[in-house]
């Protein structure tokens, strides 16, 4: 106890009626639930078998009992510690015999939906991104139990989205299978139908902890609060700052109506950083002060000194990635190690050309998020068929993809080979001459792209073979934003701009691939390397060294960030990359992103209020 300070003490030795625990970063909130759970069993003589502690994943849940487990002098392993749906599918296990194999597996889902989607006979080019789409929106629905009759879908038109949930429930339901989704609803429902059952589950868990509170979506928040009825020994630690994943039904306003829900609630405020220098605590305040929706506090280093937060505005992406890159390789020339360095950003398709950089300079990295292989996007695909076709292909499946990307009016029914043969087109369509046209026109186009770089051929595939103007058609067919289209094939452009030749480009692109498929494999065996992550899957993690680069305007916050609360969350996201950083704290900027004029980030000018230190 006397390693603790004030405030941890007041929350460790609170035993009964609910407490609300603000935990800002890095103030040692693990410590406080696994001490808690132990002052609990050894000083109140609470049964180790009447505690719960929920946490979000296994990973977190596993380190939590091991740590506790060797702070304990009593046998401490009736405590259970479990994620959300854990917990709630051990309910439904003693209830209505489910076991593992009632699990709907991931590879099932898919399949299940994609024959959902085939059902409603949608035209998609992008399957794989829909399918990830309407997934994410159908657990949405089942996680704040929208009524789907009024429910306005955002992936399709809300009657497709409606006909595709359903054909995807009843087909659940006539496999005896449940999703992960499916554990919270049902769980919900049974205890509400059933008193007798929610009473004996209350009466075993009499004091429940929650670890990362402001993660809990609203279906969790009313189980838990289920359980913990009638004593209410709700003890729940987290941070509204770090509230970030609205797009899992997470939101702020749920800790922060705590005390409305629990008017006789305690509060302690966990505020001092033991992690980050007082120059990154004060400048991680300053941005999130910006925030309206949040509990107000003043967070404190126990650190003395340390160095200012460095900013940078540079020209291009380019010079960005060398920076980066040198100041990676003086670090380690230096002795550091490259564990100690992490590059954290908005989104997992960012760091694609600071891995190139990594790669070409033999800096050993690991990737904490799947980065998606630009290449293997179906935009990608279609520009790399208009090439080969250019260099004499002719195969019917390359000829099929692309025949009508721009629109042709070209059908199937003169395709009858393997190999497609011009002059055979052209007959099959001399009663109509439109079309004929526009077939001697995409020969003339294959010709074209031939003569030209890889750079000039995506500039003439974009916009003079009319690929650009298709994207567009697509985009509002889907629903889309046509600027999220275009961007890819802004990217495969500037990709291509270092490269002479498609042999050339193309022999690098597989390098690429075989160097991510290495990452995928061996990424675990190198512990010493620098971290590549996103904002989001950086949470809970700390580095000496953080750089977050393009910190502009549509990256961050993101282009899709309109509304109040979805700046909130984007300036949340930014502040949880700006206190994972222990000692050195690099924001870089850049004034142009894929050749268009880019805006400093408005977090960033925030952060610049009063002082602009560069490096």
């Amino acid at each position: 106890m006397n390693q603790l300070s004030n405030a941890q003490r007041r929350a460790v030795t609170h035993v009964d009626g609910p407490l609300l625990v603000l935990a800002g970063p890095g103030s040692g909130k693990t410590t406080v639930i696994t001490r808690r759970t132990r002052y609990l069993i050894e000083d109140c003589k609470i049964k180790p078998s009447q505690i719960l502690v929920i946490t979000f994943t296994r990973a977190a849940a596993r380190e939590m009992r091991e740590r506790f487990l060797r702070q304990t002098k009593n046998d401490g392993t009736a405590v259970s510690f479990g994620t959300f749906h854990a917990v709630f599918f051990q309910i439904l296990k003693l209830a209505y015999g489910y076991g593992a194999e009632n699990i709907l597996k991931e590879e099932q889902k898919y399949q299940f939906l994609r024959d959902s989607i085939r059902k409603a006979k949608l035209e998609l080019d992008d399957e794989a991104e829909f399918l990830s789409d309407v997934a994410a929106e159908i657990s949405r629905v089942k996680n704040e139990r929208s009524d789907l009759n009024t429910y306005q879908a955002s992936t399709c038109n809300s009657a497709v989205f409606k006909g595709i949930y359903n054909d995807y429930d009843n087909r659940l339901r006539r496999s005896n299978l449940i999703d992960y989704d499916d554990m919270l609803v049902y769980c919900y429902e049974l205890l509400k139908e059933r008193p007798d059952i929610l009473g004996a589950w209350q009466r075993k868990y009499q004091y429940i902890l929650v670890d990362e509170f402001q993660d809990i979506n609203q279906l969790q928040y009313d189980i838990v609060r289920l359980l913990a009825a009638p004593e209410d020994n709700l003890f729940i630690v987290g941070d509204d700052d770090q509230s970030i994943y609205r797009f899992r039904g997470a939101k702020p306003r749920i800790m922060l109506n705590f005390e409305k829900d629990y008017p006789k609630a305690e509060r302690v405020v966990l505020d001092t950083n033991y992690r980050s220098t007082p120059e990154i605590v004060k400048g991680a305040g300053k941005v999130i002060g910006h925030n309206q929706e949040r509990f107000p506090k003043e967070i404190h280093a126990a650190k003395d000194t340390g160095f200012q937060i460095l900013t940078h505005d540079f020209p291009t992406q380019e010079e960005e990635n060398a920076c980066i890159v040198d100041k990676i390789r003086t670090y380690a020339d230096k002795g550091g190690a490259y564990s100690d360095i992490a590059v954290l950003f908005r989104t997992n398709t960012q760091p694609r050309h600071l891995v190139e950089e990594l790669m070409s300079a033999g800096i050993p990295f690991r990737m904490r998020d799947r980065l998606p292989n630009i290449y293997d996007h179906w935009i990608a695909k279609d520009v790399f068929t208009y090439v080969r076709m250019a260099f004499g292909g002719r195969k019917r499946s390359d000829f099929l993809q692309i025949m009508n990307r721009p629109k042709r009016y070209i059908g199937r029914e003169c395709l009858e080979e393997e190999e497609i043969a011009w002059e055979v087109l052209l007959c099959c369509y001399e009663d109509k001459p439109w079309v004929c046209e526009r077939i001697e026109k995409f020969q003339s186009d294959l010709k074209m792209i031939e003569r030209l770089s890889p750079f000039g051929a995506l500039h003439y595939i974009r916009n003079i073979v009319g690929y650009e103007e298709y994207l567009k058609e697509y985009a509002e067919y889907r629903n889309r934003k046509p600027e999220d289209l275009l961007e890819v094939l802004d990217e495969l452009q500037a990709l291509s701009k270092g490269f002479k030749t498609f042999e050339e480009w193309f022999g690098h692109i597989e390098d690429y691939r075989k160097e991510l498929e290495r990452q995928s494999k061996e990424q675990e065996k190198e512990s010493n390397s620098v971290s590549l992550a996103t904002m989001h899957s950086s949470k809970g993690l700390e580095y000496r060294i953080v750089f977050i680069p393009d910190a502009n305007e549509k990256v961050t916050p993101h282009k899709r960030a309109f509304l109040e609360a979805d700046i909130e969350e984007e300036r949340r996201l930014f502040y949880v990359a700006m206190t994972r950083a222990k000692e050195l704290l690099y924001i870089f900027s850049v004034k142009k992103l894929f050749n268009r004029r880019a805006e400093r980030s408005r977090f960033l000018e925030e952060l610049l209020e009063e002082e602009h230190i560069t490096c």
